[in-house]
């Protein structure tokens, strides 16, 4: 069994799982990543599964310390989602995320592009069914949003994949950099599901819309395997700081006007991954280890949050912050968990997100990008005020909206307590974290500086809130629709192309139109000259005839003389 990737075991379960019953299925889902982590940890570090197709050589599983970080979490993300997601009996969403989980995780494992491509569109399409699930008109539009644009990105990796290898006759997936056409559109396929900016819009608009349970588990795979791809491939690529730093910055103004709670946590996990991207940029071993590390935590506090709004929208059947309010009366473990989720993302000192991000903030301060390290701290008060405390307060406190309703389910509540407990024991012990990282790490968070820095940008953060909550500065919660800029191609692109296409089909068929005239012109002439009563049809007798062709032959003997 050593040797097999874990990605094999979610593939074959996935494919079967239709022939058990609904009871069997969901501990089935539950003892995949069991089974697979246990296969990953029992997998000595090395390249396995080589093959030589064509003349190619793949190597369809390698297992080193970068893709050990990332396949463990996504192990833990697979079991947490799935015990989550413990009642449903719904085979579409059971088979979709293990299909989509084993994919994500057989990508990281993946040690030649051509394994990664097709990992890479299994995700896009076990993924899009997490979203169809919903069932509703709107989610099935936005499924085909989200899987055009995945499958486009798919189809720019390919590309960028056959010319890297008739540039380099190789698909090994070492670092690629910055220099051919061929990286560039592989960088390009890596940053639409890394949703980098004006790339990034198919996140806000596909992940509110999937199940309860979808989101959820969406969450936790997508975009931090794109960022994988980038550690491994574009590790020190400069542009990539400054592309992180605008990411960590702009999805601020929108999380915090934006009145859909999930929407709110999409463009917050759109900052989040900035932070990452800025350490892949940097490149160092202390910036790749924190890239590492925030994306193990940010994948934990993430999803505890995905899943305390998902309990709130399982139980209340809305998301809105206008229509929610006092829920800490009926849901108080949510509520519980859900400020644990908001003090790890706000990065409070012994919660997991201080741990690893004050290691990318130091990388960055290290290597004296100071404009950045600048934009970096202002988005971390602004993640203070739109997770830390616009997500609990407007949930669970604010304006009591009189709903009443049961606490989250058992399974639920289990799920988040684990994800919570992890959240503070990775915060409170970060050298386990630590231990696992691609390179040896000589950081120590709790240094005085750090946790005093830290304390006070959040105590800031926080009064800032208050104040501009109490003198009514604050954006109010309201039923609205927030454009961003997928406008440009849903709205402003669709006005154009309406009346082109509008003039072009006029056009079509005014020349179908004179062609049809013409035709029909034309078969009138032509029945005038050779019809049934036309002169050519008539019968002639046989003097006539006999003229006609004596007189013919006159005229060719003549021609022929002369």
């Amino acid at each position: 069994m050593i040797g097999l990737s874990p990605a094999i075991i979610f593939l074959v379960a996935g494919v079967l799982l239709p022939l058990f019953p609904a009871t069997a299925r969901r501990y089935i889902v539950l003892l995949v990543p069991v089974v697979g982590v246990a296969l990953l940890l029992l997998t000595p570090h090395g390249n396995y599964g080589q093959l030589s197709i064509f003349g190619l050589d793949l190597t369809t599983y390698r297992l080193d310390k970068l893709a050990f970080v990332w396949a463990l979490i996504f192990h833990i993300a697979a079991f947490i989602g799935g015990l989550y997601a413990f009642h449903l009996k719904d085979t579409t969403q059971q088979v979709a995320a293990l299909l989509y989980q084993g994919a994500a995780i057989g990508a990281v494992l993946a040690g030649d592009l051509l394994t990664l491509f097709v990992w890479w569109e299994i995700t896009a399409i076990a993924s899009v069914f997490l979203i169809w699930a919903r069932r509703t008109e709107r989610a099935y539009r936005v499924g085909m949003r989200y899987l055009l644009i995945q499958i486009g990105s798919g189809v720019i990796l390919l590309t960028g994949v056959l010319m890297y290898l008739n540039d380099t006759n190789s698909l090994a997936f070492d670092n690629l950099g910055l220099h051919s056409p061929a990286t560039l559109l592989i960088f390009i396929a890596f940053g639409i599901k890394c949703a980098f900016p004006l790339l990034h819009n198919w996140l806000q608009d596909a992940y509110p819309e999937a199940t309860v349970t979808g989101t959820v588990i969406l969450s936790a795979f997508t975009t931090k395997l794109a960022v994988y791809a980038l550690a491994r491939g574009y590790a020190g690529t400069e542009i990539l700081i400054w592309i992180g730093a605008i990411m960590t910055a702009f999805p601020i103004f929108f999380a915090v006007i934006e009145n859909d709670l999930r929407r709110v946590l999409s463009y917050s996990l759109n900052n989040q991954l900035g932070f990452m991207v800025v350490g892949v940029g940097i490149g160092t071993e202390m910036a790749l280890n924190g890239a590492a590390a925030h994306a193990f935590s940010h994948i934990l506090y993430k999803s505890l949050l995905f899943m305390a709004m998902g309990a709130v929208l399982y139980r209340v059947k809305t998301i809105k912050a206008s229509e929610l309010g006092g829920l800490y009366k009926s849901m108080p473990w949510t509520t519980f968990f859900c400020i644990i989720g908001s003090l790890s993302i706000s990065a409070f000192p012994l919660f997991s997100g201080f741990i690893s991000k004050s290691m990318i903030l130091t990388a960055v301060a290290v290597e004296h990008h100071t404009i950045v390290w600048l934009i970096l701290l202002l988005a971390s008060a602004g993640v203070m005020d739109h997770s830390g405390i616009k997500i609990p307060f407007f949930a669970f406190f604010a304006h009591d909206s009189g709903k009443r309703c049961e606490e989250a389910p058992t399974h639920m509540l289990t799920a988040m307590g684990i994800t919570a407990f992890l959240c503070i024991a990775i915060g409170v012990y970060p050298d386990a974290l630590y231990a696992i990282l691609p390179y040896p790490v000589d950081y120590a968070p709790y240094t005085t500086a750090h946790v005093i820095t830290q304390l006070q940008l959040l105590m800031f953060s926080a009064l800032a809130f208050v104040a501009l909550f109490l003198s009514g500065m604050y954006p109010p919660e309201i039923k609205s629709l927030n454009l961003d800029t997928d406008w440009l191609y849903r709205k402003a692109a669709v006005s154009i192309i309406k009346p082109v296409h509008s003039f072009v089909a006029t056009t079509q068929a005014q020349i179908f139109a004179g062609m049809a005239a013409m035709a029909v012109a034309s078969v009138k002439k032509i029945d005038r000259i050779a019809g049934p009563q036309a002169w050519l049809s008539r019968t002639m007798d046989s003097t006539a005839m006999v003229a006609l062709v004596v007189g013919t032959l006159f005229i060719f003997l003549l021609l022929y003389l002369f």
